[in-house]
């Protein structure tokens, strides 16, 4: 808020802000002069002037600051002309209309016109005050009235409804503004606009009439705007916003679209505010009709080398299943996708449906054609004061003189909302430089994009922890991502230094590289019985070979440190003990067809790699690993798209070449996050204790296979708690133990667990996006296990960003 006003001027006087302006008392007239007062643009004039006559001359008077010739220019009548009541009656309603003059009168005398004005004020200075949910500056940009600019009380009051409406907007509805005005020396004046907030305006009751298929529940699931509730203090979902309003309205048409109600209606959606003016009741009428199943489909091409029933595979949708316009309009863009990248860059694929109202199907037409031959003109970049235009257009997959496409223009948009450095992001075309030429702009409203981290919580493998960290993942507007974070846990300590440009040399590449320090102790839950050190280095570089299929590499050198054993640990770890140095080169491909890589919904993701250590070093092996996941959305059978099917598999296996140290540190290990139920590494070979050696300690495996199957579902609370649930079976098996050369040659016997024999925990688990980060719960029974395994019910998991 500004500074408030501690004591006025003796010239000084506060005078509240009134739309009515009692008029002047009239000057007495005398002979035949008379005069025109001019106050309000409704009044004409109050006492004639005698006509008659020619106007010899005009004199002003009353003028300050605007010059007399100023005034003249304004008036309708000259020097010459006569005197008329109809013209002079138009010079005063124009003098007034300058808004430069509070008062004005037009007097004759004899022949000459006598102009007398009242200037109005000028402003001085322009305050806030009792403003508290809206900042002084966001409000200066809403009013009119500036400082040294002309007041007139219109200008006041038309301010005061922007600021009313700038509230409204943040759901306050019952904010009282009050104009007010501070009179100075020299016609000048103070505006202070007082204020009063009260109390946010909330959804009280949001209701649906006309909803037969759906229940109230859950149609008030897929709108934005929510009822108020104790827990929504993180939300501003329960405030009123007609916008958002109008945005449901939308959404319904969306979500009755997908379940089939082709000819659904919003025919109403109204708010009433409170006699309090504290809350809103909000009621969507709503018209379903009849549920439609989808009748023929059929695929018309007029392509060249392009046949219908070429096409007609390519459609996964079939006869008799309910309508779904999403999935319509999906499969018409994924087919329209298909055919640019494959030769046809015009392509155009448009959906079009023929109700059957007898029956209740539709007929659905894909009318595949050439589409207008159209090509990029110029790419223009607006609103980034800091990112780099480079940066922002290496993210298009086309360049001037290209052919352009709305799928291309789709995919743009997408690429930039990906690198989070936009608050928003539109993509538009304009006319181009021919009628076959468009203009691409970019419009952006960016947002910080660096991040200094406190965080604390527990987790079950480190323990209590604490983390802090530094990160600008846009360095410079260069794109460049570098971190430097740092954790201190109760049983692992961390620092790691990360630099990634996902642009390097100005090509498709990704390159980086990380510098770490991690030091692991073990503890009474955990399978380690050692202190470890390991120092080192990842680089990195990676490439797309297109928008789904890339390839990575890597190489990592570790000086890793082993001291500390446990007196009682067995003679596999007893053997670690010392230091040993890997240098290790690897490569991982990736197809990635998911929708999000964040929150995948539907798609795959098979991911590939090799490691091979001995270049240089102690350690001297190949280590391969496949890996696959496949999404099933369920929005067909639940009508939520929160709930999803997800499956996962991988395997892997790791060989020995020219004797290397053999750690155990490098073998797979199973259990924790790949095997719920069971510990870290608490499947697969361990150590069996022995009257020296009484310690169990998990040792690893040269080959490993996992598979999951989890269905994640929404809880039966309100989305905004940002509460997700999931069901699980995990399936796993571990063996080939691999240690130290020489030694199990002679301890054979001594280790237990060595099979493939299949381990199955499930359970149920909970994530809770909070305020202060991810927070994961997960209870897992172990259903099929072994006596040597380790089980684990509860798992607990929190991050903290604050």
């Amino acid at each position: 808020m500004s500074g408030k006003r501690s004591a006025l001027l003796a010239s000084a006087c506060l005078v509240p802000f009134a739309l009515d302006v009692s008029a002047h008392a009239q000057d007495a007239s005398t002979g035949t002069a008379g005069h025109l007062r001019h106050r309000h643009p409704e009044r004409a004039s109050e006492t004639p002037v005698a006509s008659g006559g020619t106007i010899q001359s005009i004199r002003i008077r009353g003028n300050e600051r605007i010059e007399t010739g100023t005034i003249l220019s304004y008036l309708v009548v000259q020097a010459g002309d006569p005197f008329n009541q109809e013209q002079l009656d138009r010079s005063l309603k124009t003098l007034y209309a300058t808004g430069l003059f509070r008062d004005v009168t037009l007097h004759r005398d004899g022949n000459a016109l006598l102009v007398t004005v009242v200037e109005n004020p000028i402003v001085n200075r322009i305050s806030f005050e009792g403003n508290h949910a809206g900042k002084d500056e966001d409000l200066r940009k809403e009013i009119s009235l500036r400082a040294r600019a002309v007041y007139t009380p219109e200008m006041a009051s038309r301010d005061r409804q922007k600021i009313l409406d700038s509230y409204a907007q943040k759901g306050r509805y019952g904010v009282t503004v009050t104009p007010q005005i501070i009179r100075l020396s020299h016609n000048r004046v103070d505006v202070i606009y007082q204020i009063t907030e009260g109390e946010l305006t909330l959804i009280q009751k949001i209701s649906f009439v006309g909803n037969k298929a759906f229940s109230e529940a859950r149609l008030s699931q897929v709108i934005t705007s929510k009822e108020t509730a104790w827990y929504r203090f993180f939300s501003s979902s329960d405030e009123y916003n007609p916008d958002r309003v109008k945005y449901d309205s939308e959404l319904l048409r969306r979500f009755y679209l997908r379940n089939g109600y082709v000819d659904f209606t919003v025919t109403d959606a109204t708010a009433e505010l409170s006699p309090d003016r504290k809350s809103f009741y909000v009621t969507f009428t709503i018209n379903e009709g009849p549920r439609y199943r989808l009748g023929h489909i059929e695929v018309k091409s007029t392509l060249r080398h392009v046949s219908s029933e070429s096409l007609r595979p390519q459609i996964q949708l079939y006869e008799h299943q309910w309508y779904n316009g999403d999935d319509i309009q999906k499969t018409a863009e994924a087919l329209q996708d298909r055919l640019q990248a494959s030769g046809s860059p015009f392509a155009s694929v448009r959906p079009e449906i023929a109700r059957n109202t007898d029956n209740h199907t539709v007929d659905l037409l894909f009318d595949v054609s050439e589409g207008p031959r159209v090509f990029v003109d110029r790419i223009d970049i607006n609103g980034n004061t800091i990112t780099q235009d480079r940066v922002i257009r290496r993210q298009f997959d086309f360049a001037e003189g290209d052919p352009f496409t709305p799928a291309q223009q789709r995919r743009a948009k997408t690429s930039l909302q990906d690198l989070g450095f936009f608050n928003t992001v539109t993509i538009d075309t304009a006319p181009g430089s021919a009628p076959d030429k468009v203009n691409v702009n970019a419009n952006i409203t960016e947002k910080p994009t660096g991040q200094i981290t406190l965080g604390g919580g527990y987790s079950t493998d480190a323990g209590v922890l604490g983390n802090a960290g530094i990160r600008q993942s846009n360095l410079v507007g260069s794109g460049i991502d570098a971190s430097l974070t740092g954790t201190i846990a109760q049983y692992e300590n961390q620092i790691d230094l990360s630099v990634t440009d996902p642009y390097f040399l100005g090509r498709n590449m990704v390159a980086g590289f990380d510098l770490f320090n991690i030091q692991t102790e073990g503890n009474s839950s955990s399978v380690q019985n050692y202190y470890e050190e390991r120092l080192g280095g990842t680089f990195r570089i990676g490439y797309a070979f297109n928008r789904y299929l890339s390839q990575s590499w890597n190489y990592t050198i570790t000086r890793r440190k082993v001291t500390d054993v446990y007196s009682a640990a067995s003679i596999y770890v007893q053997a670690e003990g010392g230091t040993s140095v890997l240098s290790q080169v690897g490569t991982t491909i990736a197809y990635d067809r998911r929708d999000s890589r964040a929150a995948p919904h539907q798609g795959f993701l098979v991911t590939t790699g090799v490691d091979v250590a001995g270049l240089g070093g102690n350690e001297k092996y190949v280590r391969g690993k496949i890996d696959g996941s496949y999404y099933i959305p369920l929005d067909y059978f639940t009508g939520n798209h929160d709930w999803t099917i997800s499956l996962k598999a991988g395997t892997g296996y790791l060989v020995d070449y020219d004797n290397g140290r053999q750690d155990i540190v490098d073998n797979f290990y199973l259990g924790g996050d790949n095997l719920r139920g069971f510990y870290d590494g608490g499947v697969g070979p361990y150590s069996s204790p022995t009257n020296k050696y009484p310690a169990t300690d998990a040792l690893g495996g040269r080959f490993i296979y996992t598979q999951s199957t989890q269905l994640n579902f929404p809880l039966p609370v309100s989305p905004d708690l940002g509460l997700s649930g999931r069901y699980f079976v995990d399936v796993g098996g571990l063996s080939g133990a691999r240690v130290l050369s020489g030694i199990i040659q002679s301890n054979g016997s001594a280790i237990v667990g060595n099979n493939l024999r299949p381990r199955v925990g499930t359970g149920v688990g909970v994530s809770w996006k909070s305020p202060f980060g991810l927070i994961n719960v997960d209870l897992g029974i172990p259903v099929v296990k072994q006596d040597s395994d380790k089980q684990q019910v509860f798992r607990f998991g929190f991050g903290s960003q604050f």
